[in-house]
């Protein structure tokens, strides 16, 4: 069925079409056929058999949250509250969620999964990534990626989240790249491995990427979240699509960022929540490097999936401008995934592109409750996502 949407306030295209006010679009098989002004719509969309009219109200691409962890059990308030009195975080309380999710089952946490997507859509969100990394062994990350491939539109295996209480590094790795690849390689799309103080130094890290690698994995970095390290610099090293945190970076690591095709994710719900310096959206876009905004969904340091959320963030407290902080959470996150545009709306794998609305993209919009994106930003915290359509379907 081909739909025309119309009765559009503003229309936000993030592409060098800009916004365009009292603006229609169509769509055929959820795909954007056409893109305009409403008071072009009738010539342009004559076998359209559907008619869906907006009320006056602000689009944009649906969100693409390109980092989250979707896939555990368990609740960590505790420890938040004991960060929030003092205690300084580090990666060891992942421990917590790797015994509730191990012993959750597969019903459970699928119908966990389906809850948080749907919250997702129910923020705008259209577009998710998330990883494995919670179970810690090969049976329950084979179980996680399983479960993730049924939902996400990609799937990260983070077998290297953590080293598992009482295991030795090295020879936890050796399953990592071994057995526990091996079980979840059919399900996924990415590897991923947190280069960090308390979990994996540079050689380990690079150990388990070019695992990745060799078996066909795309490559992105968990790193420079917690301080100065070579996250940064093995993600552009090894042609990472992404590299996320980034909250500690030098100018060397800037520089590298801006001159590779690894994008800089930014993930501002996790700086509040463990009260780490938000990571430097303004010097990096300043420089030149691509980023990204994602929510980074999890029970430990960011138990949200509101990309409203961290968009204002990113907007009154990084010093990103509202379409910057809009183009991060759209193309941003498309070009993390490999998504994005690259010509007549299709990305490079010859797919509809995520996180623009042009013709040959896919018709993923985010309907806000307003007539203007400013309100994200103007009235932080208030209710803004009025529907969500997946390929041109509402969800």
């Amino acid at each position: 069925m081909s739909t025309l949407f119309t009765r559009i306030s503003e229309l936000r295209t993030v592409s060098s079409a800009g916004t365009l006010a009292d603006a229609a679009l169509t769509v055929a098989d959820g795909v954007i056929t056409w893109v305009g002004s409403a008071s072009d719509a009738p010539a342009q969309a004559p076998a359209c058999e559907e008619t869906i009219d907006l009320g006056g109200r602000a689009v944009l691409p649906g969100w693409v949250d390109s980092h989250t962890h979707m896939v555990f059990d368990g609740n960590r308030g505790a420890e938040f509250e004991a960060r929030l009195a003092g205690s300084s975080y580090e990666a060891g309380g992942i421990a917590v969620t790797m015994e509730a999710t191990r012993s959750a089952g597969a019903d459970r946490l699928r119908a966990l999964v389906r809850d948080r997507i749907a919250a997702g859509r129910a923020g705008g969100t259209t577009t998710f990534e998330t990883k494995t990394g919670y179970g810690l062994n090969t049976a329950s990350e084979v179980e996680s990626a399983q479960i993730a491939a049924e939902f996400a539109d990609d799937v990260t295996f983070l077998g290297a989240h953590l080293v598992p209480p009482g295991a030795d590094a090295d020879e936890y790795l050796d399953e990592v790249v071994g057995p526990m690849l091996d079980g979840v390689a059919p399900y996924v799309q990415w590897i991923d491995v947190f280069c960090e103080r308390g979990a994996f130094n540079e050689s380990q890290s690079r150990r388990v990427l070019e695992a990745g690698i060799a078996r066909g994995l795309g490559v992105r970095v968990h790193g420079n979240q917690l301080g100065d390290g070579p996250g940064v610099q093995l993600a552009v090293d090894l042609g990472a699509a992404s590299v996320d945190h980034v909250n500690y970076v030098t100018d060397a690591d800037i520089a590298a960022l801006a001159n590779s095709d690894t994008v800089a994710t930014l993930l501002p719900a996790c700086d509040l929540s463990t009260r780490q310096p938000l990571a430097p959206g303004r010097r990096l876009l300043d420089a030149g490097a691509t980023i990204a905004i994602a929510s980074n969904l999890n029970p430990g340091t960011s138990y949200t999936s509101s990309m409203n959320f961290c968009v204002a963030t990113a907007v009154l407290q990084q010093h990103l401008t509202l379409d910057e902080a809009i183009a991060a959470a759209t193309t941003g996150g498309a070009k993390a995934l490999r998504r994005h545009d690259v010509g007549d709306g299709l990305d490079p794998q010859g797919r509809p592109a995520k996180g623009t609305l042009v013709p040959g993209a896919a018709a993923d919009l985010h309907v806000l409750q307003g007539t203007s994106a400013i309100d994200l930003a103007y009235r932080p915290g208030m209710p803004q996502t009025y529907q969500t359509y997946v390929a041109g379907k509402l969800v």
